[in-house]
C-alpha cells in the first residue's frame, strides 16, 4: 500500500520550522489519541499516521532524507514506521509527558495487554501440473505456540492467579532521578508485565503458551497456479491476551511440465510432423491430461500453425469452465533420405518447376520467390 506523504499528514507546507511541526503533531495527538477515542480504529490509524510522520520530520537527518528520496530513501536508515503502540510510546515519551502530564506508562500499559491478533504463518508447496488440474489434499506439520490449556494462559497453576509486581506497582518500569532528569526501566522483577506468578503453571512452567507440532489437511483446488494463495484462518500463531490466532497461508508454486507449458488456463503443446503430413493432412494422437486426443491436421497446415481444442486446459479456478488445449504444428525436414525418396523429391521438384541442387553436377540453384 501506498504511504500518504508526511507533510499532507500533518497538514504543513515543506518549510514548516522544527517548533511549527512540533506544535501540530502535539495538537493532532490530542485530538486523535487512543483515551480520547476508545474503540475507533480509523483514529488509531490516524495518530500512528502522525506520529510516524512525526518521527521523520523532527529528524534533520532523516527529514532530509525524506525531502530528496521519499519514503524508500528511508529503508536505508533502517526506520519502517511503527507496528504498534509500544514503540510510539517509549520514542515519544517525553512529548506524552508534555502533553498529557505523564510519561506514557499508563497508556503504554493499557495497550501493552491489549487483545493483539497473533501472527500469520506460511507454507510453501510444489505441485506438477497434473495435481493442479484434479486437485489434492496435503498433509503436513507446522510448529504451533498455543494457549496452555491447563492455566488458561495466564501462567498461574490453577486455583492461583497473577500478582501485581510489588517493585514497579504494575507499571511494568521503574523510575529513578538523577539530576534534573527521571529515567525509566523496564521491571527486572517482573520484566515489564506488571505482574509477577507466585505459583507457576505446572504444565507450562509459568510462560502461559506450550509448543507443539500440528498436522494439518488442506484441499487444494483444481486450476490454481504458481502464486495462488490458499488462506486457513486461525492456523496462525496464538493471539496475545485474548486476541484471535492468526492464519496459515499456503503458497502455490507449479513444477515445470515436460510436455505442456501453461499460460493462464490454457495448455500449450507442440507437435512435430513431417512435410508430407503437413502437406497431404494426417490424424496425429495428441497428448491432453485426460489421455490422447485424435487431432485432424488440415492438408497445407503451415509451419507454426495453432490448432486450438476447446475444453482441454485446466480448470477455471474462480467460475466454471475450462481452459483450451493450443497444439503448434512443428515441421521436421529430415537430414537424411533414402535414394527412392530423394528421386520421388526430385521428380515433384521437377514437376513444381522448383529448383534445387543438383549432386551430380555440384551446382546449386535456389528458386526463393
Amino acid at each position: 500500500m501506498t504511504k500518504k506523504d508526511y507533510y499532507e499528514i500533518l497538514g504543513i507546507s515543506r518549510s514548516a520550522s522544527p517548533d511549527e511541526i512540533k506544535k501540530v503533531y502535539r495538537k493532532l495527538a490530542l485530538q486523535y489519541h487512543p483515551d480520547r477515542n476508545p474503540g475507533d480504529r480509523q483514529a488509531e490509524e490516524r495518530f500512528k499516521e502522525a506520529a510516524e510522520a512525526y518521527e521523520v520530520l523532527r529528524d534533520p537527518e532523516k527529514r532530509r532524507i525524506y525531502d530528496q528520496y521519499g519514503h524508500e530513501g528511508l529503508q536505508g536508515t533502517g526506520f519502517e514506521g511503527f507496528s504498534n503502540f509500544d514503540d510510539i510510546f517509549e520514542s515519544f515519551s517525553g512529548i506524552f509527558g508534555d502533553i498529557f502530564g505523564f510519561g506514557g506508562s499508563s497508556t503504554r500499559r493499557t495497550y501493552r495487554n491489549r487483545p493483539r491478533q497473533g501472527a500469520d504463518f506460511r507454507y510453501d508447496v510444489s505441485i506438477t501440473l497434473e495435481e493442479a488440474a484434479k486437485g489434492k489434499e496435503i498433509e503436513f506439520d507446522i510448529p504451533k505456540t498455543e494457549v496452555c490449556d491447563h492455566c488458561g494462559g495466564n501462567g498461574a497453576e490453577p486455583g492461583t492467579s497473577p500478582q501485581t509486581c510489588s517493585v514497579c506497582g504494575g507499571r511494568g518500569q521503574v523510575y529513578r532521578s538523577q539530576g534534573f532528569f527521571t529515567i525509566s526501566t523496564t521491571c527486572t522483577r517482573c520484566q515489564g508485565t506488571g505482574q509477577v506468578i507466585p505459583t507457576p503453571c505446572k504444565k507450562c512452567r509459568g510462560l502461559g503458551t506450550f509448543k507443539r507440532k500440528k498436522t494439518l489437511k488442506v484441499k487444494i483446488p483444481p486450476g490454481v497456479d504458481t502464486g495462488t494463495t490458499i488462506r486457513v484462518a486461525g492456523e496462525g500463531q496464538f493471539g496475545e491476551h485474548g486476541g484471535p490466532p492468526g492464519d496459515l497461508y499456503v503458497m502455490i508454486q507449479m513444477k515445470p511440465h515436460n510436455i505442456f507449458t501453461r499460460q493462464g488456463d490454457d495448455l500449450i503443446c507442440e507437435v512435430p510432423l513431417s512435410f508430407v503430413q503437413t502437406t497431404l493432412g494426417t490424424v496425429v494422437d495428441v497428448p491432453t491430461l485426460d489421455g490422447e486426443y485424435d487431432l485432424e491436421i488440415r492438408p497445407g497446415t503451415q509451419p507454426g500453425e495453432v490448432y486450438v481444442i476447446k475444453d482441454k486446459g485446466l480448470k477455471h479456478l474462480r467460475g466454471r469452465g475450462y481452459g483450451n488445449m493450443r497444439v503448434a504444428v512443428r515441421v521436421v525436414i529430415p537430414r537424411k533420405l533414402t535414394k527412392e525418396q530423394e528421386d520421388l523429391l526430385r521428380q515433384f521438384a521437377l514437376i513444381s518447376k522448383d529448383e534445387v541442387m543438383d549432386r551430380a553436377k555440384n551446382k546449386k540453384k535456389f528458386n526463393i520467390f
